[in-house]
């Protein structure tokens, strides 16, 4: 799977993509979220509403694929990926996490006014958190009828709050520990909801 779909592989699907995500972070400086309509978007990125829809369903697909697109982008670029195989490894994506949220702050991705957007923002960010951390898991497990079901689903989704929860918690504070020592902190937290998976495999058998 692409790290975001502004990198796939077809280059008119992803220079349109580039131009609407650009449109909606462009609009954003000025406009609150809610004030901008597709026309908005369509118009500064000189494309045309069926184009639009051609590539999202709507504007918060639109937030979705740009804010989760740059978190994924932040990945791409520091070589972080996690495959399962050692679930401290999610240290790197918590790290990510941290700074991305910093980046943030600062503007460049987006403005400041946009606080009533917040949730959208935190979906967004939960979500790309959780397509990280699901390629790390091996295929469901066959459970027995005296186990309850707990799917790889529901462990990547509890995990990925986990870590986002705490490092929105430690970004909102206002003394903030270095966020590498932040990070052996949520560690604690998660690497138990990281092998939950293997913990059931072995109950079971």
């Amino acid at each position: 799977m692409p790290i975001s779909d502004c990198e796939v592989r077809d280059p008119r699907i992803r220079r349109t993509r580039h131009l609407l995500q650009g449109a909606l972070r462009e609009l954003m400086q000025t406009k609150t979220f809610d004030e901008v309509s597709v026309q908005d978007i369509t118009e500064v990125a000189t494309v045309n509403r069926a184009t639009f829809y051609d590539h999202y369903t709507d504007k918060y697909a639109l937030l979705d694929a740009m804010v989760g697109g740059g978190f994924h982008m932040l990945l791409h670029e520091r070589a972080v990926t996690f495959d399962g195989s050692c679930p401290s490894a999610a240290g790197a994506v918590i790290l990510a996490t941290c700074d991305y949220l910093t980046q943030m702050e600062t503007g460049d991705e987006v403005c400041q006014r946009q606080s009533a957007f917040q949730p959208l923002v935190d979906a967004a960010i939960v979500r790309a958190i959780g397509r990280v951390l699901t390629g790390g898991f091996p295929t469901e497990a066959a459970v027995g009828r005296d186990l309850p079901k707990i799917t790889n689903g529901m462990i990547v989704a509890a995990a990925s709050w986990a870590i986002y929860g705490a490092v929105r918690e430690w970004f909102m504070s206002e003394r903030r520990v270095p966020a590498e020592e932040m990070v052996q902190s949520v560690l604690g937290l998660v690497v138990p909801l990281l092998t939950a998976s293997e913990a059931r495999v072995a109950v079971h058998a």
